[in-house]
């Protein structure tokens, strides 16, 4: 498909990368980008060549954050009767691992999007923020839940509230990203990351995915439950005859995805 605001590419095998390309705007986050976002990535959550996707910008922002030209004027009613970002960006409908690849700003809607995926990789010179409190409005793409979540109740605050911004290194001491890297250098190691999850059980990758998110969302006991349902489905894959057959060997497994 060719789209106006994001390109795709495939840039190693197994692995399938979407960036936002609105570079004058820094990469604000408009309904129409949001659409195709979603459509690029369900594309490749759909397809079987494809174990892992990478959400990314450019270096100088993955994105600012929400189009405010375009809630600029808008009523409650009109926001109430028009999609959220959350209902644009449904990255829980997503099976696959999704990794954001950020750099420069991630700011507000940018952060929730982040936020929103299963890892973030970060380049050493992304700053991160919550700076709705500067509009008189609040974080309205899950920034309040996931932010809390991820940095505690205390700093999520003084983030959102005071418009603190974190730099990349304080964003992995505080648990907010799992890798930081030169700027030359992020888009390697996402891919890096991106392609031994996609060298992996797909099957293994999206029951593990599936448990790990619910963690977030139900209580232990539940949590474990579902655990323990998981790794039993795990037994009745093709995939686990193969592993465990190959670690004995000693030898590389060869998956079947099935």
């Amino acid at each position: 498909m060719s789209y106006d605001y994001i390109l795709t590419d495939t840039p190693v095998a197994g692995v399938g990368v979407v960036q936002l390309n609105r570079p004058k705007a820094y990469n604000a986050l408009s309904t129409p980008l949001l659409i195709e976002v979603m459509t690029a990535l369900r594309e490749f959550d759909t397809d079987d060549s494809i174990g892992c996707m990478i959400l990314t910008g450019n270096e100088k922002a993955f994105a600012a954050g929400a189009d405010i030209k375009e809630m600029d004027g808008k009523t409650q009613v009109d926001m109430y009767m028009g999609q959220s970002l959350i209902e644009h960006l449904d990255f829980t409908s997503l099976t696959k691992p999704l990794i954001a690849a950020v750099s420069g700003f991630v700011l507000g809607g940018g952060c929730e999007v982040a936020m929103s995926c299963d890892m973030i990789v970060a380049s050493d010179t992304a700053v991160f923020g919550q700076p709705e409190i500067n509009l008189g409005i609040i974080p309205g793409g899950g920034g309040t839940q996931r932010l809390t979540h991820a940095v505690g109740k205390a700093l999520a605050m003084e983030i959102m509230l005071t418009d603190r911004r974190l730099s990349a290194e304080e964003a992995l001491q505080y648990g907010l990203v799992n890798r930081v890297a030169p700027v030359d250098e992020y888009m390697n190691v996402a891919i890096e990351i991106a392609q031994k999850v996609a060298n992996k059980s797909q099957v293994a990758i999206k029951l593990t995915k599936d448990a790990v998110n619910k963690a977030y969302e139900v209580s232990l006991q539940e949590g474990l439950a579902l655990e323990n349902r998981n790794f039993l489905v795990s037994f009745g894959s093709e995939d686990k005859v193969e592993g465990m057959k190959a670690f004995i060997e000693k030898r590389e497994a060869e998956w079947k995805h099935r």
